[in-house]
């Protein structure tokens, strides 16, 4: 026998999971750039995009980080990727503008400075704003025995910075 409450019940049950669901975030992120961005040698929950997604959201922030980070990628690679890693309605995009320079110059591979200025060029005339990923020379406290990846702790070093700029763009 069917309950007219249990019914009307698991119905209000679909339309919030529906509602829920289907409401996006408020801004879309995207960070994007090589290992420091993907969090190589550390879980993919310690990496610097998502501590950051979540102190966002410990400041009341309804945002979505998207980690676009591949290891070992260079600015050429970025650029060549950039329009499917950085989907429509993305409103921010943190630009690793270390990494992927640092692994094309050890393989002697183009122009670092055009590829860089080319991906942000890009980025602009989609109207996204970028945000570079916060680096100082402090970070060198915090990395791994390969001395070339933070740590979670340096992962968190960086996300704590980059929050100031993040809140201020996403308000």
């Amino acid at each position: 026998m069917v309950y007219p409450g249990r019914l009307l019940l698991i119905a209000g049950v679909l339309v919030a999971m529906v509602l829920c669901v289907g409401s996006p975030a408020r801004a879309q992120i995207v960070a994007i750039g090589a290992s420091n961005v993907a969090g190589k040698g550390v879980s993919s929950s310690d990496a610097w995009p998502a501590q950051l997604e979540g102190m966002l959201a410990a400041k009341g922030r309804s945002v979505h980080v998207t980690n676009a980070g591949i290891s070992g990628d260079t600015n050429a690679g970025m650029l060549g990727r950039l329009d499917s890693a950085v989907p429509e309605g993305t409103k921010i995009v943190l630009l690793d503008r270390r990494g992927g320079g640092w692994n094309a110059r050890r393989r002697g591979q183009g122009d670092q400075n055009a590829e860089l200025a080319a991906i942000e060029a890009r980025l602009r005339g989609r109207h996204i704003r970028v945000i570079p990923m916060w680096w100082n020379e402090v970070l060198r406290n915090y990395l791994q025995p390969d001395q070339i990846h933070f740590t979670a702790e340096g992962h968190r070093v960086v996300a704590a910075h980059m929050l100031p700029a993040v809140i201020s763009a996403v308000r």
